[in-house]
């Protein structure tokens, strides 16, 4: 199996019974109604947080001609993302320590002192571009704990039947954000393609008008976050009264030993290269998709739309597949690789679309909206599944520390992917076969993969 199972000492409860109730249950558990406005505010910092990522990549034409960026310096402000992971070990330390207040109130106050930096409205083009580099860096060091820390707060506050649930909704949020910015960054901010041709004095204009829509983005996106901020700061606890199940109560591996034990579970690397690739893969081909579609004729607003709709769709069917994971449980690598199989045939079909001029098969508006959506719901609504099969592999190493890890795995897979996306960016049919490859990759791990649920176990067994 790769991983020793977990022992009795290790599962043994946190909470135990007073003296005089040393014949019922071993744990009182019980879920709490304020389960939903903290899993509603942590959800909602992942979306701000996504949002902000992907502010640039929809808009990539109006950010040239407005701040004179090139597509290279559009690479990097995507890249800012993933390189926010680099400390990843602090931040899933201090949620070891600290809990899940402590983590989310400093994720916070980086996504507020970020949204000042980059919306300060500096006369120097220089400096403005430095301003804005530095404020994207600092929604990026926020990754770490809001993409990482959805399955620790399930397990916290959400009871077994709900938990796939809430990881889905609190891990889908952020993604959901990067959707958001496809559509409100192309609606509001308009493109420069009707002014190629223009006067100078037209141009100007344009170039003022394209500069003060993208200022009017930045500054609301400000104000939703400092709301969020404050809201985080006035009422957000890091744990329940009382456990909502066994699992949450039982005693946990410490922070040195679960990096430990994970580096040396075979299982473990296994699944998370299968996560990692292809998530990380679509994230960096997501976040210049605009770049992607360009060759073919396909107009910023329209990207935008295809990466809206690949988005959302993968949020809304992760949800879902989530929901059914909780109704009938130990399914998880079955429903994987159905998703799998889906994600390596609509990519490859949508590889294939793009050339065109090689392969002859019909490039139509209708065949790209269709195979580029297919790509982003079958893999984007995995990441939920991933994490629950992720933990139950590992259990019972902290949740946090284990979707910590694979997080800055598929974080490290989109730096890699972008970094060489600033030196080859005129050319990327070879990112679209980079997708393909990195779906078929997952699959093959996944179909050798062996499952097993010790943390289930915990909560149907132990408890009953």
């Amino acid at each position: 199996m790769g991983a020793r199972p977990s022992t009795e000492a290790e599962r043994e409860p946190l909470l135990t019974p007073s003296h005089a109730e040393t014949n019922s249950n071993p744990v009182n558990s019980r879920v709490y109604g304020r389960r939903w406005l903290v899993l509603t505010l942590f959800s909602l910092l992942g979306l701000m947080q996504g949002m902000v990522w992907n502010f640039w990549g929809p808009i990539q034409n109006s950010a040239v001609r407005a701040y004179g960026f090139a597509k290279a310096d559009i690479a990097v402000l995507v890249l800012w993302g993933p390189v926010g992971f680099v400390p990843w070990l602090l931040f899933m330390w201090l949620m070891d320590k600290k809990g899940l207040r402590a983590s989310l109130l400093l994720s916070g106050f980086l996504m507020l002192l970020g949204a000042v930096l980059r919306s300060v409205p500096l006369t120097d083009e220089h400096l403005r571009r430095w301003f804005i580099h530095g404020g994207q860096f600092l929604n990026g060091l926020a990754g770490p704990t809001i993409m990482s820390a959805g399955p620790y707060l399930s397990t916290t506050w959400f009871a077994p039947d709900q938990r796939a649930t809430a990881t889905a909704v609190a891990s889908l949020f952020s993604y959901l954000g990067s959707a958001a910015s496809f559509i409100v960054g192309p609606l509001v901010v308009p493109a420069p393609n009707d002014t190629l041709t223009g006067t100078t004095m037209a141009a100007a204009v344009s170039d003022n008008s394209i500069r003060d829509r993208i200022q009017l983005v930045m500054y609301a996106e400000l104000a939703v976050i400092a709301v969020l901020f404050a809201a985080v700061l006035l009422y957000f606890p890091s744990r329940p009264p009382m456990p909502p199940s066994v699992a949450a109560a039982s005693q946990r591996l410490s922070y040195r030993s679960s990096i430990c034990r994970l580096l040396s579970n075979l299982r473990f690397l296994m699944i998370a290269l299968a996560y990692a690739v292809p998530t990380g893969v679509i994230a960096g081909w997501a976040g210049v998709l605009d770049m992607v579609l360009t060759p073919a004729k396909v107009s910023q607003v329209d990207a935008g739309w295809i990466g809206f709709w690949s988005t959302v769709g993968g949020c809304v069917f992760g949800v879902a597949m989530a929901r059914f994971a909780d109704s009938i449980r130990g399914m998880l690598k079955l429903i994987l690789v159905l998703m799998l199989a889906g994600a390596s045939l609509s990519s490859t079909w949508f590889t294939l679309t793009c050339l065109s001029r090689v392969t002859h098969l019909p490039a139509t508006a209708a065949i790209l909206y269709t195979s580029c959506i297919l790509v982003g719901i079958f893999i984007n609504s995995s990441v939920p599944i991933f994490f629950e099969l992720l933990i139950e592999t590992v259990y019972p190493v902290p949740e946090g520390i284990t979707c910590g890890v694979v997080t800055f795995l598929g974080n490290l897979v989109t730096g890699l992917l972008l970094f060489f996306l600033t030196f080859y960016c005129t050319e990327l049919s070879w990112l679209n076969w980079c997708l393909t490859g990195s779906c078929l990759f997952s699959l093959v791990l996944i179909l050798f993969f062996r499952e097993s649920y010790d943390r289930l176990y915990l909560d149907v067994f132990v408890s009953v």
